[in-house]
């Protein structure tokens, strides 16, 4: 009889214990799941919050650009770097701009826009060679955009098997034939720079021609003088040299180009009829804007490329999420 009870209770125990196991396993999953809905749904509510500031970034940055081309009026006003576009918008707590908005000085302490900053900046993509204009509208190579960027190759130092690799799979991919896209091995056309490796070239070539290139969505874009960076002028101009293309940039920063004619007085004269032929302009229609928000422990960077022309200024590419430093993708040029 003792030995009976003694199993009864040994089993009672154990059935008590696989209870508790079980009714703990229950709670710990329907906390889990409640945990999981919360984050969801604050992921959410961040991401929508996210995109509504973004969006009103990238309207800041049109209204800039609108409000710079009326500025003169003028179809040939010349874009520069110390144009009120140019400069950077640092980061700051959102919170600042509501209370300036508010006529306030202080914001609550429990207000959740404490923990939200916001950034941005607006990006001149004319200072950078357009790997676009490797190729005429009709498809063929174009020689002066093929000196262009061989003398950039030159510059940075990259091997000039690479640049023929580039112009021959560029070429192919601009060939939208059906007979030639039909391949399985036929090259896509790359939308933004890092994508360039889709041509052949090796990740370290388009990482050293990142800062100095870009992919805007028609060819004959020219370069300007007031934005580009020395080695962007120097590859733009067949025969200028670097000493002149540093000196460019220095006399600009103390007063901006109003016209490529300011910028060619002060170049040799064996240059001047290259300087004047056209490879340049003291005027930009394509820029990239990027707004930044950290929302607490999250950070959304929207960027867009905006095409800006006499009486209108539109974005063409909007582009939200991981934070990186490639290019926006372009749209494929109309054929």
């Amino acid at each position: 009889m003792m030995l009976h009870r003694r199993k009864n209770r040994g089993a009672a125990l154990l059935m008590a214990m696989l209870t508790v196991t079980l009714v703990a396993t229950f709670a710990s999953a329907a906390m889990w799941q409640q945990w999981r809905g919360v984050e969801v749904e604050q992921a959410e509510r961040a991401r929508v919050q996210s995109g509504w500031i973004l969006t009103g970034a990238l309207d800041w940055a049109r209204l800039i650009l609108n409000e710079d081309n009326k500025a003169t009026g003028a179809a040939g006003k010349a874009d520069y770097l110390s144009e009120p576009w140019a400069v950077p918008l640092q980061e700051a707590k959102l919170s600042a701009f509501l209370a300036a908005e508010k006529g306030v000085t202080t914001v609550a302490s429990g207000d959740d826009s404490l923990e939200a900053f916001l950034s941005g900046e607006i990006v001149d993509l004319q200072s950078k060679l357009n790997v676009r204009n490797l190729l005429q509208t009709n498809g063929l190579i174009s020689e002066p955009g093929r000196i262009s960027f061989s003398r950039l190759f030159e510059t940075l130092g990259l091997p000039p098997a690479q640049l023929d690799t580039l112009v021959t799979n560029l070429r192919f991919a601009a060939d939208l034939s059906p007979e030639n896209r039909s391949g399985p091995m036929a090259p896509l056309m790359p939308q933004r720079v890092d994508q360039l490796v889709w041509l052949g070239l090796a990740p370290e070539t388009v990482a050293a021609l990142q800062p100095f290139v870009t992919l805007l969505p028609e060819s004959a874009n020219k370069v300007n003088i007031n934005t580009a960076s020395a080695e962007v002028i120097y590859a733009s101009v067949d025969g200028l040299s670097m000493a002149d293309a540093q000196m460019l940039v220095a006399e600009r920063a103390r007063s901006h180009f109003s016209t490529v004619g300011d910028a060619s007085k002060l170049v040799s004269s064996s240059v001047k009829a290259a300087f004047d032929s056209g490879p340049v302009s003291v005027q930009s229609s394509y820029f990239e804007s990027r707004g930044r928000l950290r929302l607490d422990a999250i950070t959304v960077e929207e960027r867009s490329v905006i095409q800006r022309n006499v009486g209108s200024v539109k974005a063409l590419v909007r582009e939200r999420g991981v934070v990186d430093s490639a290019p926006p993708a372009m749209p494929l040029p109309a054929r």
